[in-house]
């Protein structure tokens, strides 16, 4: 709709500047033609130019059916005897008005002499001035239909193109969702097996454990989004820890260390959790002595970077490179690369003096992603 009005000020716009043209072209064939005072010249200059106003006016005025008799009777969309009938009716009934006007204008325009008044014949005269008219008239009524065949291609590659990208975004988002919900079932099956586990050996932590976990779940279901505040995505974490540090009890000590000014800074969901199961799980478990990990968030410029790191010994290189391969990691990097293409980094590898740490850089940002606004706008 808002494309409307300029559509209308073009075409007025062009038959304006057509219209001047005429104008001074038929002004300067009138005055070659003999002297003339001031006055007249004006007087003639005004009537030249809404001759050439109605001229030019009439087919900027019907050019919108025009297009719309074009659209609905394509070369190529139906029967090609159907589209020719039509726009040769068309035609006639364009050349038709268009000749009416101009000789109702110019009978207004010039009532005392000139040939409308000294004709006797006049159905001879209307005949001669519909036939000297007509193949200008034919001309610009089937510019006009190239111009809407021209209109209709645009709108149909604008249109598939806008498809396209509608079914580039969905398959992404299709894309995103199974891998977030990889990580739920991956995260539960070994929350469940740590239970199993603690079962044997304490009853009452595994109780303990049991409870924190639907808390857990409860966090971590209730959001379809792809991305959540780094506040809510702490508050995750932190259900999980809870469920860790029952599990090591004084083995485990964890320090988060973020920068208030972040925690409204959009993250994806669960990115957290897997990198510090990964620390948990290679840094911690594997050994009896009391281990640390760490989480930091600060923002540069327009980055928010993320370290998650644990105090155990690293992993030995083939470890590293099997790790790309991994849910937890693999599917982090898969996720930032699906949300934030090129804009993001992950990195991780083993600290000079012994542990290992991952690092993720993604854009700060406080509003929804693209997929959650389209989602929430669906809904």
């Amino acid at each position: 709709m808002s494309r409307e009005p300029l559509r209308a000020r073009v075409l007025f716009t062009v038959a304006t500047v057509l219209a001047l043209s005429s104008t001074i072209q038929s002004w300067r064939l009138q005055s070659l033609s003999g002297e003339k005072t001031w006055a007249l010249t004006l007087k003639l200059m005004a009537q030249l130019m809404v001759l050439n106003s109605v001229y030019w006016y009439v087919p900027a005025l019907l050019a919108p059916t025009i297009v719309a008799i074009t659209r609905r009777y394509r070369l190529g969309h139906t029967p090609w005897t159907t589209t020719l009938g039509v726009h040769l009716a068309s035609a006639f009934g364009f050349s038709v008005i268009h000749t009416s006007a101009m000789l109702v204008t110019r009978a207004a325009l010039f009532p005392f002499g000139g040939r409308v008044v000294d004709t006797v014949n006049w159905s001879s005269y209307l005949q001669r001035q519909y036939i000297m008219q007509l193949d200008w008239m034919l001309a610009t009524y089937f510019s006009l239909v190239g111009l809407g065949h021209a209109i209709a291609y645009w709108r149909e590659a604008e249109e598939r193109a806008l498809n396209a990208e509608r079914l580039q975004t969905r398959l992404a988002e299709a894309q995103l969702q199974a891998l977030q919900r990889q990580l739920q079932p991956h995260f539960l099956f070994n929350t469940l097996h740590t239970i199993s586990s603690l079962m044997r050996s304490d009853v009452e932590a595994a109780d303990v454990m049991i409870d924190r976990l639907s808390d857990l779940l409860r966090m971590s279901l209730r959001s379809n989004a792809q991305e959540v505040s780094l506040k809510q995505e702490i508050e995750i974490l932190q259900s999980y820890l809870a469920i860790e540090e029952t599990r090591f009890r004084d083995r485990l000590s964890v320090a988060i260390d973020v920068d208030p000014a972040v925690l409204d800074a959009r993250v994806p969901h669960l990115l957290l959790q897997p990198l510090v199961e990964n620390a948990v799980r290679h840094g911690i478990a594997p050994r009896a002595r009391p281990g640390r990990v760490g989480i930091r968030a600060v923002r540069s410029g327009g980055q928010l970077h993320i370290e998650v790191r644990d105090s155990g010994d690293g992993l030995p290189p083939d470890r590293l490179i099997a790790m790309n391969d991994g849910v937890g990691l693999g599917n982090t990097r898969a996720r930032l690369a699906h949300l934030y293409g090129a804009a993001q980094s992950f990195s991780f590898a083993n600290l000079a003096g012994g542990g290992f740490q991952v690092t993720v850089s993604i854009p700060f940002h406080l509003g929804p992603l693209a997929v959650d606004a389209d989602r929430a706008e669906v809904a």
